[in-house]
């Protein structure tokens, strides 16, 4: 099996020499880039696996670099880690809703940036097989195989984590998903993220589904399902609404399960 090939985009050039040397170690083809515009440049030419993405860059700053690897067909399906000093809840939910995979804060253990690394090279690599490929429900229809999702036949540019959770929501149709359950299913069951991070997914997936995007509905105080068909609940928030805020922290760690 080929050995997956990472970009590490830092412009601390002593610290981007220290990821440089461990991710090699760890057995991985190692590029690096010291602005944002370089990082663009390599990731379209070179086509990495993974972006190793710090935020605060020269030339163009990180979370343009992620916008612009999402909006550019040759680099969507690059993985993102974004590895940076913006520590607060809202960098955080910005990274993800701009289609981040993975999101570390520094200062940071070196170790467990490397088992990061592998949680998304584990997703990338398959994990769990569906038990089909291809997978439709009320004009929306997901095929794994080729990534492609669309609605009533019209394609649906997706992130792979809105794809993962349109997946999961479609297969299962009327059935009530809670954060955590969506988290690990669009994320990765390795992510700790904060559960409101689910909510970011679901609100860009609804803007992409469009006139359809009241297919998602939310059930208040729990999560998300995709609608019954043949059921009347009288539990659901129209699609357009923010879910109440669930209880305890706002944070989830796999820790606590």
């Amino acid at each position: 099996m080929a050995r997956m090939k990472i970009l590490i985009v830092e412009d601390d050039r002593a610290l981007a020499d220290v990821l440089a040397y461990n991710v090699r170690q760890a057995g991985y083809e190692v590029l690096s880039a010291y602005d944002g515009q370089d990082g663009l440049t390599q990731a379209q030419v070179k086509t990495p696996d993974m972006v190793i993405l710090d935020l605060m860059l020269p030339v163009v700053d990180g979370l343009e670099v992620c916008r612009r690897l999402r909006a550019d067909p040759a680099t969507k399906d690059i993985m993102v880690l974004m590895l940076t000093a913006k520590a607060e809840e809202s960098d955080q939910l910005i990274g993800f809703s701009l289609g981040a995979d993975d999101y570390v804060t520094k200062p940071f253990s070196v170790k467990v940036l490397l088992e990061r690394i592998k949680a998304l090279e584990r997703r990338r690599r398959g994990g769990e097989a569906p038990t089909t490929d291809v997978v439709s429900s009320q004009g929306v229809t997901i095929d794994r195989r080729r990534h492609r999702a669309t609605v009533h036949g019209k394609p649906l540019q997706l992130t792979r984590s809105e794809f993962r959770l349109l997946e999961t929501l479609t297969r299962q149709p009327g059935r009530v998903f809670d954060r955590s359950e969506l988290i690990d299913a669009a994320l990765g069951e390795d992510t700790v993220v904060m559960e409101r991070t689910i909510d970011v997914h679901v609100r860009a997936l609804r803007r992409k589904m469009a006139e359809f995007a009241d297919l998602i509905e939310t059930v208040r105080g729990v999560g998300y399902r995709f609608r019954d068909p043949g059921a009347k609940v009288s539990d659901v928030t129209d699609s357009d609404d923010e879910p109440a805020e669930p209880a305890g922290s706002s944070i989830i760690s796999r820790s606590n399960y």
